[in-house]
């Protein structure tokens, strides 16, 4: 998960001119990145939106992004909603490629949920903690600042499978107007990289993970980072040779740095969310038989009954497609169900350097298509 791999047409794009002009304007272009890296130490420009906090709780915070442009009140806010393990800017990933500046651009109002997801209290909390009462919080918190108006919700990765459950339980009535989840696998069989994980779980039983995570009260870090490197050996092995064979291209070079920035910045999976995980979704695959309890009572994806978006990465071995296709089946009751395969892995299909002309036009449509229903 360094970078996107490169589109077939960027290989060879000419840069104009004639064969001895492009070789020369492609090397200037290389020694003023080379000059600007050692200048400033970074080409990326990886500052965050700004954003005020307008609801602190115990163990996580609701912010709002500052507008960019007048706020459109005809646009419904949107609440986004990062996974566990991976670092919110995921939404922000670097200027020119930040899904938040792009929203903001649009007039929309962009709010963001984050949790505390290490220490002793995180460790102890649940998967329902985050869809009865986290995200509800959060929207209902939203929603009181636009006059009651029920809210947007898209998540990424885990994040997405958390609105769609929050949009399945139906405990708190929280104002949910559409979900949409990218990158968000349900049918993890379908997912070669748990296959070996589940093997040894039905060998054992799942005693050796569950002893593994128990001891260490959470899934560490470290492993968490390991896990994402896994699903791209090929290209971290390869990326000294990207590197130096693209010096011209700044782009690319940003996106490899921000994308760098993210990865050190991976953090702990508390354990009994982790655990909830282990034994449901990866053991089990509870949510692709739609088989999944919470707190002991079914939630149900059967039960969502707002639009949905799916958003699915043609490149991702962490959520194929195939793994998040299968929520298709499953989500009967909502009014309008989409489903997209757009370029990308895992993050690409979210913050990708092709992902403003696909992926963020079909949430941008799709949210349009929605703002004035409840």
């Amino acid at each position: 998960m360094t970078a996107d791999q490169l589109p077939d047409d960027e290989t060879s794009a000419s840069t104009g001119g004639g064969p001895l002009q492009a070789p020369a304007r492609s090397a200037s272009r290389a020694w003023d990145n080379v000059r600007h890296l050692v200048t400033d130490g970074h080409l990326a420009d990886t500052r965050r939106m700004p954003r005020l906090p307008v609801l602190t709780a115990d163990g996580y915070t609701v912010h709002r992004y500052e507008p960019t442009v007048a706020p459109d009140p005809s646009l419904a806010p949107l609440l986004l909603v990062p996974p566990l393990g991976a670092p919110d800017f995921a939404f922000d990933l670097r200027r020119g490629a930040s899904l938040v500046e792009d929203l903001l651009a649009s007039g929309r109002e962009i709010y963001i949920v984050t949790y505390e997801a290490s220490g002793r209290a995180a460790d102890r909390r649940g998967l329902e903690l985050w869809v009865d009462e986290i995200l509800p919080a959060a929207l209902y918190a939203v929603s009181d600042r636009h006059e009651g108006t029920a809210v947007h919700l898209a998540g990424w990765s885990l994040g997405g499978l958390f609105t769609l459950l929050c949009a399945a339980s139906g405990v708190s009535g929280a104002p949910i107007r559409s979900v949409t989840a990218f990158a968000s696998p349900v049918d993890v069989s379908a997912v070669p990289l748990v296959a070996p994980f589940r093997s040894v779980a039905e060998y054992t039983g799942g005693r050796i993970f569950s002893t593994a995570y128990r001891t260490l009260g959470s899934f560490p870090a470290t492993a968490v980072k390991w896990a994402f490197q896994l699903t791209s050996v090929e290209r971290y092995l390869t990326k000294p040779v990207t590197l130096l064979t693209h010096l011209d291209d700044r782009e690319l070079l940003e996106q490899i740095e921000a994308v760098d920035l993210l990865m050190a910045n991976m953090t702990a999976y508390p354990g009994r969310a982790f655990g909830q995980i282990y034994h449901h979704v990866i053991r089990s695959n509870d949510l692709a038989e739609d088989d999944l309890r919470l707190a002991g009572r079914p939630v149900r994806l059967a039960d969502v009954r707002v639009p949905v978006l799916l958003v699915a990465g043609a490149d991702d071995v962490i959520a194929p497609v195939a793994a998040v296709e299968r929520a298709t089946d499953l989500l009967t009751a909502s009014p309008d169900l989409r489903f997209v395969v757009r370029p990308g892995g895992h993050l690409g299909v979210l913050a990708g350097r092709r992902a403003r002309e696909n992926s963020w036009r079909d949430l941008e449509t799709f949210l349009v298509a929605h703002d004035g229903r409840e």
